[in-house]
């Protein structure tokens, strides 16, 4: 058997999105920009995509802009506030995801802005009191931008009291939203948010394609020079086929919500139950409350560590460490730093989908349990 519990990096595709996507990959192929009968309904299916988006977060459609996915969002979002509203400075977290981190720390080393962390709870969930006093401590003008959910350990953000602190305080708020967008309800007319950012890989749609949410106080130019594409916000000839599997991606992800949610939930508490139940001294980093779709479970230190995303990857488990697009290196993971957890000890993340089963979760804690030295029988 071959289980994959990595959502949380990429999707599989969804059948019905490959289905929708089939005729712009073989009969519908003309460049949206051009005005012949081609090019006019190729771009008439990318508008009814944008209509379908803009609609689910109860937004306009002028203000939805598709992107190569989320780390361009996140760059469009952070890069251009400095550059064309006036930002002078960036409160974020230590634990944000790289798009954000990296874009941050290279504004404040090119000396475009003050950056400042806000304070992190004991289990990372942001400290609102800290983020509050920050706010207020300095007039200059500031965006804040946080995550919706870490994309390692689950713990979720307080969407709503952050955008009322930025109201109060006059500051943009743009939000990482990558890993909740298909998996919450996200109502941007009740909710005032400046950026949000998307791709589409994370819910059963196709690589290489997201969306970010530019709400329409926020005049921002262009990231990308070369065109007029995106009503003159986003040059380059829009990527047809993935816009149209985004869209159908996320139609079918909030159409079956609820019985998605109930079910992935279930895999979850399932796999922690058993693992707190079945290892000793496994710790659970994710907030049980956070975001459903991934566990993020501290083995106990043991000589066989090194080895154990190795290990499960022989058996047939995909898992990770952290987040796929620091895969590679040799450099801990930021996330779990900030937890602090006992020296030699290992988290790895599960995360799920629709389409496991309880099958493959207990094959995968059946495996875990016969590669770890202190594994009662």
């Amino acid at each position: 058997m071959r289980v994959y519990l990595d959502n949380a990096a990429t999707t599989q595709l969804e059948p019905k999105v490959i289905e929708a996507m089939m005729p712009y990959l073989q009969q519908f192929y003309g460049n949206p920009s051009s005005i012949h009968s081609f090019g006019r309904e190729t771009r008439a299916a990318i508008e009814k995509a944008r209509k379908l988006i803009a609609g689910l977060f109860h937004v306009s459609p002028g203000e939805i802009f598709f992107t190569s996915g989320g780390t361009e969002a996140n760059n469009m979002a952070l890069q251009c506030s400095v550059r064309d509203l006036g930002v002078t400075r960036i409160i974020t977290s230590p634990i944000e995801h790289h798009a954000v981190t990296h874009t941050v720390e290279a504004l404040k080393n090119e000396g475009k802005i003050q950056l400042d962390y806000v304070a992190l709870n004991n289990d990372g969930s942001v400290n609102y009191e800290n983020l509050e006093q920050l706010l207020t401590s300095n007039p200059a003008k500031t965006l804040v931008s946080l995550m919706h959910a870490n994309n390692e350990i689950g713990t979720l953000l307080d969407i709503d009291k952050v955008s009322n602190l930025c109201i109060t305080h006059n500051a943009y708020f743009h939000c990482d939203t990558v890993q909740t967008v298909a998996h919450y309800q996200l109502d941007l007319q009740k909710t005032k948010v400046h950026f949000i950012s998307c791709a589409a890989h994370k819910f059963h749609g196709p690589k290489g394609v997201g969306f970010i949410y530019i709400n329409g106080e926020a005049k921002i130019k262009p990231l990308i020079h070369g065109g007029a594409q995106e009503r003159n916000v986003r040059a380059g000839t829009e990527n047809l086929y993935g816009i149209i599997g985004l869209a159908k991606a996320l139609e079918i992800a909030y159409a079956e919500l609820d019985t998605v949610s109930d079910h992935i939930k279930n895999l979850r508490d399932h796999m922690m139950r058993r693992l707190l139940d079945e290892i000793p001294g496994v710790q659970i980093n994710s907030d049980n409350n956070g975001l459903y779709t991934v566990l993020n479970v501290n083995f106990p230190a043991s000589d066989k560590n090194e080895l154990l995303l190795f290990n499960l990857d022989i058996a047939g488990i995909a898992v990770s460490g952290g987040s796929a697009c620091s895969s590679g290196t040799d450099i801990g993971s930021h996330v779990i730093a900030q937890l602090k957890r006992a020296p030699g000890s290992t988290a790895v993340r599960f995360s799920f989908s629709k389409f496991n089963t309880m099958e493959e979760i207990d094959f995968a804690v059946n495996k875990i349990r016969e590669m770890m030295p202190v594994a009662v029988s």
